[in-house]
């Protein structure tokens, strides 16, 4: 990613801010912004890599790195392998004489209701058998999310930033 085309902008608008007070501002303002620039690539550069460990905080099978080649940043994606989780069979519909049953009268808009019939027809059970296994999956308890991506070779991930080293 060339900052370049950022810097230029930044660079533009000081020139525009500058030019109402006549020459000796808009030359003062050029200083400004030719000493400013080395910190504004910087600045550039941290909000590049807060952003990549953000974003890298909230994928789970990836990692999003900031590498510099010259004075450009590239942003590279790389893929984690995550072990699939086993997929659990559905729970059977409780057998009609494993225990106490309840009555419940259920109120749903029609489309929905059109729906569920659909979905319980193409897996080949009644709507009350769907019902069922669907409230039952809801109350069940979830696995837990798995654990975060460990970090880059020689590095640490942190919410704003990520430290380490690098080869050139």
């Amino acid at each position: 990613m060339d900052m370049t085309p950022y810097l230029e902008g930044l660079r533009a608008d000081l020139a525009a801010a500058a030019a109402p007070g006549g020459p000796e501002i808009s030359r003062a303002a050029e200083l400004l912004s030719n000493s400013l620039e080395p910190s504004a690539r910087l600045a550039l550069l941290e909000a590049l890599s807060d952003a990549a460990a953000e974003i890298t905080t909230r994928l789970h099978d990836a990692t999003v790195e900031v590498r510099l080649r010259g004075r450009d940043a590239d942003l590279v994606v790389t893929q984690i392998a995550v072990p699939e989780p086993a997929v659990a069979a559905p729970s059977p519909p409780p057998a009609d004489g494993g225990g106490d049953l309840a009555r419940l009268t259920l109120r749903m808009p029609e489309a929905l209701k059109t729906h569920v019939e659909q979905t319980a027809a193409a897996e080949g059970v009644s709507v009350n058998a769907w019902l069922v296994r669907a409230v039952m999956s809801a109350v069940s308890p979830r696995p837990t999310p798995p654990p975060p991506p460990p970090p880059p070779p020689g590095g640490t991930w942190s919410a704003k930033r990520v430290t380490g080293y690098f080869q050139a």
